[in-house]
């Protein structure tokens, strides 16, 4: 499993976008995580599903709300990150009105879950192979904080949690 001081895996995340421009095309567009990384700040949360009850009533809400806390503690971008499609977690950002706030990336075939140590196993429940649910600061590729669910709660991957680690960076 991924720890702190280690360097985020070299994977590929997909990003789905409304509006052509800086290179980005309409549709799915590949994020590389490294050179997405490099030289920045970043607040990433993971979870293990768009539209699933807790993950759209209380996770990505409490990142939407506090982004412009998270930017004033120096934070560059926040990524949520979900094993699902770049068109799905594009409907999910509509949804949850992250424009401008939350980058909203999928790890449609769980690439970056797997490479992290962070998955979850919900095939019983229908759902295949998931992203655990945890949250990380990451400055240029490095991991600062990770903080990782136990299994069926959300208590420390919040975003007030990361926004006060991300004050004390």
């Amino acid at each position: 499993m991924i720890k702190v001081g280690d360097t985020l895996p070299a994977s590929t995340l997909m990003e789905y976008s409304e509006v052509e421009g800086e290179g980005c095309s309409i549709g799915p567009n590949p994020v590389p995580v490294e050179k997405a990384t490099a030289g920045k700040t970043i607040a990433l949360f993971a979870l293990p599903g768009a539209f699933t009850p807790t993950c759209s009533a209380k996770h990505v809400p409490g990142y939407v709300e506090k982004a412009a806390e998270f930017k004033a503690a120096g934070v560059d971008e926040i990524w949520c990150v979900s094993v699902n499609d770049a068109f799905v977690m594009g409907a999910w950002a509509r949804d949850q009105k992250t424009a401008g706030k939350v980058r909203m990336l999928g790890d449609g075939d769980a690439t970056f879950a797997k490479a992290t140590g962070l998955t979850l196993d919900l095939t019983g429940k229908g759902l295949g192979l998931r992203s655990n649910r945890y949250s990380m600061l990451v400055r240029d590729g490095k991991v600062l904080t990770l903080n990782v669910e136990g299994p069926g709660k959300f208590e420390v991957s919040d975003a007030e949690t990361l926004l006060q680690q991300a004050q004390k960076a």
